[in-house]
């Protein structure tokens, strides 16, 4: 059995949002070369499970194996589920405050339409909407072009993992507040998604933002996302962690884990090939990722490397499943490899610290405006004749 961190470290903020956003980066350049894949096909092409970092499927064909998606996926390079992430970090770095649906529209969409980046898996630079996928191009599409209400933009789109990959910023920014995170998620994701998609991008946010909390363990971070959860999420989550809860390893958890959420799932057993009922609106059902994600922060008790390599072996899609699960374990303060990170910043050729520092300073900023805020509340309904606040 892998050994696993000690839940009760004392760990600064500073630590948990570097390990948060440096671990979610990490995931998912380990999970990129592996997705869409079971867990058997996995073994058999690595001749074993997955321990780090891994080149493409395909070899050297990687350019024309899959010619409607010729990306780089492997060799430590992170996929879109960073280049979102490191995105809504730049829109809190510019706004300074909490972000709404209308803040993605002023800066999310252009940041990902005008700005050219270098993005890992094409190896040059370009537009960062070139390499996202036709859930997230649906930003643009509803909100440069549409001019939809941002509020509403996400309805009609496929509901998947889209919002919920990126959302590990909301739960930093609202660090041991789940509910506020969960609220300020959904409101960020309406412009993405509707229904099950949106509803996995408030319970990642509120279950980073209770990872953030002293003392928190992978069984509280749990019990935030049920007590916010709604419809097919909550008993998708409350299911597959009741599974997870009876393994102390991921070998035996894999087969358990997929079954535990197949029912809640629509995409189906073939992940290449959707089900006819895949990524439909639904109070019924739930994304597989965010599910996944937790059982395996509780197989792993919280460990990094565990609950990650997990989510990796899992396969489906397992750069987000480990993008998640790296979030929240870094979140908890069990510490991202140093080889890991240090790999995956030079293959990607991004520094993977530097919107860790930023979104650090933001949260420090944020904070201090809530209590001041918060107090002027406190003073007007005081006035009003509420009752004072004592401290």
């Amino acid at each position: 059995m892998t050994p696993k961190y000690q839940e009760s470290r004392d760990v600064p903020l500073d630590e948990r949002i570097t390990g948060a956003l440096v671990g979610a980066a990490v995931g998912d350049a380990l999970g990129g070369p592996v997705e869409g894949y079971s867990p058997e096909q996995i073994t058999e092409r690595h001749g074993g499970r997955v321990h780090g970092i891994v080149g493409p499927w395909n070899g050297d064909a990687w350019r024309t194996a899959r010619p409607l998606a010729p990306y780089h996926k492997g060799d430590g390079h992170v996929t879109d589920d960073t280049l979102m992430t490191h995105a809504l970090v730049r829109v809190y770095g510019t706004v300074r405050d909490h972000l709404d649906a209308y803040a993605i529209a002023d800066h999310l969409v252009p940041d990902l339409m005008t700005t050219p980046r270098w993005i890992p898996e094409l190896e040059t630079e370009a537009l960062p909407l070139q390499r996202i996928f036709l859930a997230e191009k649906w930003l643009a599409a509803r909100l440069h072009y549409g001019h939809v209400d941002p509020r509403e933009a996400g309805v009609g789109n496929i509901v998947n993992c889209g919002a919920a990959m990126y959302m590990a910023p909301v739960g930093l920014i609202n660090a041991a507040n789940p509910a506020g995170a969960y609220a300020e998620a959904l409101d960020i994701a309406g412009a993405h998604q509707s229904s099950y998609g949106r509803e996995a991008a408030g319970v990642l946010a509120a279950a980073v933002a209770a990872a953030c909390a002293p003392g928190a363990t992978a069984d509280s971070v749990v019990a935030a996302c049920l007590s916010l959860a709604k419809d097919g999420t909550r008993a998708a989550i409350e299911r597959v962690c009741e599974e997870a809860s009876r393994h102390e390893d991921f070998e035996s958890a894999l087969r358990p884990l997929r079954a535990a959420v197949a029912p809640y799932d629509t995409v189906g057993p073939d992940y290449r090939s959707p089900s006819l009922g895949a990524r439909r609106p639904s109070r019924l059902h739930a994304i597989e990722e965010l599910p996944i994600a937790l059982g395996m922060l509780l197989v792993a008790r919280g460990d990094y490397r565990h609950a990650v390599l997990g989510a990796v072996n899992y396969g489906r899609d397992c750069d987000s499943i480990a993008t998640m699960a790296g979030a929240l374990a870094g979140a908890l303060g069990s510490p991202v490899p140093e080889d890991w990170a240090k790999a995956v910043g030079e293959a990607s050729r991004l520094d993977l610290w530097e919107p860790a520092r930023t979104l650090t300073e933001v949260t420090r900023e944020v904070f201090a405006r809530d209590v001041r805020r918060r107090r002027a509340h406190e003073r007007a309904f005081a006035e009003l004749g509420g009752p004072a606040c004592s401290d």
